[in-house]
């Protein structure tokens, strides 16, 4: 299964944020520049996020983003559902009467 560009982003914002969370709120240029990705792509991607509770965020000049759980509390399988919706990785989870393996 390939991930979308917007689930591989939103991954590494997850783990910029975890790597650098001994430093305060993250702010979302430093994240840019890290993991060279455009603010204004990166904004896009925070938005939901911060609405899955995976991510905060912090007002201010001392300002930034953080992570909303402890990092071994997130899933990449989270991430794949914000982004890609839900995702069956076998036709037998989707449509189990056209399953050979079913018992019928």
């Amino acid at each position: 299964m390939k991930l979308s560009t917007r689930s591989r982003y939103g991954a590494r914002i997850l783990v910029d944020l975890a790597r650098n969370r001994d430093q305060g709120p993250v702010q979302i240029g430093e994240i840019s520049k890290r993991q060279d990705i455009s603010v204004k792509y990166l904004e896009q991607l925070i938005r939901p996020l911060k609405k899955a509770k995976l991510v905060t965020s912090v007002r201010g000049p001392k300002g930034g983003h953080l992570l909303a759980e402890k990092p071994e509390n997130i899933s990449l399988g989270q991430v794949v559902r914000l982004f890609e919706g839900q995702t069956d990785l076998v036709e037998c989870v989707s449509y189990p009467e056209k399953c050979p393996m079913s018992d019928d």
